[in-house]
């Protein structure tokens, strides 16, 4: 009879063990799903984190080309400023004693002593407006300098404008 009882025990206790186990397996199927869950929304955060961080970089990395290419505007600058006369001026080219900047296309090409010697800016950077003009007063001569440029990898068409007016030399 003990033995009759011992195994109605354990067979109560293996029925016990099996409904435990059943919802074992519940919960790890809605654990699952809430793990799944939870890591869709975590690397969509992720991701889209990582796409605003992309396009801040581009948009930096587009802003200080343009910025570096305000360096166009300083060779000019320092050519005229060097320059005892004008030769030449119309609204994208000017040329003084031996220089001459000339706007071709989207580039503003340098010539020294009628030789061409390079674009001023990068091929990257598009010169989409160059104007010159020319101030005569009684005391002297300067020639003013609008620049606009863009960066060709910028699918915004963001602008950057410069402008500077030089005073030749032995007019001040």
């Amino acid at each position: 009879m003990t033995h009759s009882i011992k195994t109605q025990g354990h067979s109560e206790r293996s029925r016990t063990m099996i409904k435990i186990n059943k919802q074992k397996n519940g919960y790890a199927v809605l654990e699952l799903l809430f793990y799944i869950a939870f890591f869709t929304v975590l690397s969509s955060v992720v991701i889209n984190a990582m796409i605003t961080m992309t396009r801040s970089f581009k948009e930096t990395t587009i802003q200080a080309e343009l910025v570096q290419s305000g360096n166009i505007i300083e060779r000019m600058s320092r050519e005229i400023r060097q320059a005892s006369d004008i030769t030449s001026i119309s609204s994208t080219d000017l040329k003084l004693n031996a220089v001459e900047f000339k706007l071709s296309g989207s580039d503003i090409q340098l010539f020294e002593n009628d030789i061409f010697v390079g674009n001023l800016n990068t091929p990257n950077i598009i010169v989409t407006a160059l104007a010159f003009t020319q101030i005569t007063t009684a005391k002297g001569k300067a020639v003013k300098i609008e620049l606009t440029l863009k960066s060709a990898n910028d699918t915004s068409d963001n602008t950057q404008d410069f402008y500077d007016t030089i005073v030749l030399r032995g007019n001040y």
